[in-house]
């Protein structure tokens, strides 16, 4: 009896060693003698112990951190970038027979592809433009992993860091664009001025009395203004005209 116990608990290991559960993320791609079968899942499934093997699949998407890539934009200018990039599988099949490891795969082709992509802009495009540049890399990373089985849905750059030399160069830039708009601003600024009183001289040109009357409220605030001084004003002849006697005239 004691051997017969044993021999069934034998079998029953053997049997129950074919017995999986997958869960609802998880599919399982079944081989049978070192064929390709099917994928199975989710639930419970079964495999013939030594006639089958089965490897589990996850497709949940996944977060890849791709590291710290020293890049050199097209302007010549050495940056460094690091990115983020979402993906899953879809094809539990591709990701198992058609690449050794799809995660370390994608690891090392968003890498590459951040570095050349990137190399074809210039710097303020990778500030200005983060979001075009993501959506660029995402397109390429989900055509060439396709094969795999795998779909990037996104792909985001989180960091371009430079050197403080051209951080410097940088401020420099910015501060003397400051000032250019700044000198413009006030030539600007200067000729609506100029304009103004040319208009303004050529009405009061026109009208004399318009002038005498601007000429004596100017001397009226002169004369309010509070403190003692002496001022010496030139008398125009407009206003000695009405006074002075005209030509042929008998004197008084």
């Amino acid at each position: 009896m004691s051997a017969l116990a044993v021999l069934l608990l034998v079998v029953a290991a053997f049997v129950l060693s074919g017995v999986k559960i997958l869960r609802e993320y998880e599919r399982g791609v079944v081989f049978m003698l070192g064929r390709f079968w099917k994928v199975k899942g989710p639930g419970l499934i079964i495999v013939i112990p030594i006639l089958q093997q089965m490897v589990r699949v996850d497709l949940r998407t996944k977060v890849l951190d791709v590291p710290t890539q020293d890049v050199i934009s097209r302007d010549n200018v050495s940056v460094k970038v690091d990115a983020v990039v979402y993906f899953r599988v879809v094809d539990p099949k591709k990701a198992i027979i058609n690449v050794e490891d799809y995660f370390v795969a994608t690891s090392q082709l968003a890498q590459t592809t951040l570095r050349s992509v990137l190399g074809k802009h210039e710097l303020d495009d990778m500030l200005a433009e983060r979001e075009k540049l993501g959506r660029d890399l995402q397109t390429i990373l989900d055509e060439q992993t396709n094969p795999w089985g795998i779909k990037v849905s996104n792909v985001e750059i989180k960091r371009v860091d430079l050197d403080e030399s051209m951080v410097r160069a940088m401020a420099r830039q910015a501060e003397a664009e400051r000032e250019r708009r700044a000198k413009i601003i006030h030539a600007t600024g200067e000729l609506q001025a100029a304009d103004r009183l040319v208009k303004a001289a050529e009405k009061l040109a026109s009208s004399p009395q318009a002038l005498q009357l601007r000429y004596l409220q100017t001397l009226l605030e002169l004369s309010s203004s509070g403190t003692t001084q002496t001022i010496v004003v030139p008398l125009p002849l407009e206003l000695l005209r009405g006074w002075m006697p005209k030509e042929g005239a008998p004197k008084a």
